[in-house]
């Protein structure tokens, strides 16, 4: 048996554990939200870390307080001498479950159906804690590497804990290459660096037309309905195909990397059956290359309850998705004035701004995406492909900040089956078996380094 065989042999013993660690962390509902979840269940999520990496192998696993309230969990393994050290990222906070009933088995009971494992965080991000853990566990002392543990409790929230955590406790994080492992493959089977995200810009636009609500019987038809002000100037935001639209802002751009299949993205994202997609240009561009508004919500009267009354006021949630290259703060100032200038009928309108991230674009010529390659071909029998990802990861820039000189590299166990933040998220057990492979292959050749860069 070669070393490799040998390799996959004991990850593939491991995979009990894995499931048995996995359902452990599911049923702690680690939600960073005090309004929601008491905040002692991320403590205890923390500490199954510390405990966990620790017998893992790992040193000084400990719970560190960071500006926003929550706890990292750092940790370290010290390197060879001469070696590289490797940074290995995940979360250990989820999103809520939204609406139980919408679940099919319960939020925080780690359930397998048709092959696959469902609870809340089952991939996102616990799944790629246990991934991580796997690799741990199959290396052993053969690990020639140093190591350097850094879980983050608040990631969900947005709230900024762990980018104020890192660059005060750079030199206990410094490493050479950072394996942010909070993404994951294009599909299951198809091993995939995410070399590109998108940024965000959220705020809150309100509308005010009337001191208060007032009868539609006596004063609708000539009274102005701040509602109705609010859905035009949402509705200015999108062009008829429905692809996003904002004075100022370059809605244009192409994506370079592998592509996105219409049909299967109509699959991942569970398009009704002749609905047509929005936008134009390939399904790459609309989600990676160009910026993309949604409206997250809306305060408006209920169906249920509601009176016969004209509004006098409404606002409403925009976020914003920004790709590589636009600045994030810009974005958000060219939405904020886009809306103000739609506004119909002189209506009162205010802007409250939120948060702000930063898109991210990695450089993939170095030798930790090259020993990367060479492991997924190993594990998966075909190349590493590179993609973009919707999703922002503020850290990213954060560390590429801090640590100029180390490569960064998103990868993970989630995929789009996975329906992360979404009722009936699940993983597939395969994909955390053989990601945890390449892992475990990553770590033990990094030092060395092998074969020649992936272009992105």
């Amino acid at each position: 048996m070669t070393a490799h065989d040998e390799l996959r042999s004991r990850i593939a013993a491991l995979m009990p554990r894995a499931r048995a660690d996995l359902a452990e962390l599911v049923a702690i509902p680690s939600v960073a939200d005090p309004r929601q979840y008491p905040p002692e269940r991320c403590r205890e999520a923390a500490e199954w870390l510390v405990a966990a990496f620790t017998e893992a192998g790992l040193l000084d696993v400990r719970l560190e307080p960071t500006p926003d309230g929550s706890h990292a969990v750092i940790g370290h393994r010290p390197p060879p001498p001469g070696a590289p050290t490797v940074l290995l990222y995940c979360h250990y906070d989820v999103q809520p479950p939204l609406d139980d009933a919408a679940w099919t088995s319960p939020p925080f009971e780690l359930t397998e159906r048709d092959g696959r494992w469902y609870g809340r965080g089952a991939a996102d991000c616990k799944g790629n804690i246990v991934m991580h853990l796997t690799a741990l566990r199959a290396l052993g002392d053969d690990i020639p590497v140093g190591i350097v543990l850094a879980a983050e409790g608040s990631e969900e929230q947005g709230t900024g804990g762990m980018e104020e955590f890192v660059p005060p406790h750079a030199d206990e994080l410094r490493a050479d290459v950072l394996l942010v492992c909070d993404t994951g493959n294009a599909a299951v089977g198809v091993p995939t660096a995410t070399t590109s995200l998108r940024g965000m810009a959220n705020l809150v636009v309100g509308v005010d037309s009337l001191h208060g609500n007032v009868h539609s019987g006596m004063f609708g038809g000539a009274a102005p309905d701040a509602l109705a002000a609010l859905i035009r100037m949402l509705d200015s935001l999108r062009d008829p195909d429905g692809g996003t639209r904002i004075d100022g802002l370059d809605c244009t751009g192409t994506w370079d990397g592998v592509g996105y299949d219409e049909q299967q993205f109509r699959a991942d994202a569970g398009v009704l059956d002749g609905v047509g997609l929005t936008g134009s240009g390939t399904v790459a561009d609309r989600l990676w290359a160009r910026p993309a508004v949604t409206v997250l919500g809306i305060d408006c009267p209920p169906v249920v309850g509601s009176a016969a009354a004209v509004p006098g006021s409404a606002r409403a949630r925009v976020s914003l998705r920004v790709p590589p290259g636009m600045d994030p703060v810009a974005a958000r100032d060219a939405l904020a004035a886009h809306l103000r200038a739609a506004a119909p009928w002189g209506v009162r309108v205010s802007v409250e701004n939120e948060s702000t991230g930063s898109p991210f674009r990695a450089d993939t010529g170095g030798p930790a995406y090259a020993t990367l390659d060479a492991a997924m071909k190993e594990v998966y029998g075909r190349p590493m492909s590179v993609m973009g990802q919707g999703g922002s990861i503020p850290l990213c820039n954060v560390f590429a900040r801090t640590f100029p000189e180390a490569e960064i590299v998103l990868m993970g166990v989630e995929e789009p089956r996975c329906l992360i933040h979404a009722p009936d998220e699940s993983v597939d057990p395969a994909e955390i078996e053989h990601m945890a492979h390449v892992e475990a292959l990553f770590l033990s050749r990094y030092a060395r380094g092998t074969g020649s860069a992936v272009g992105g």
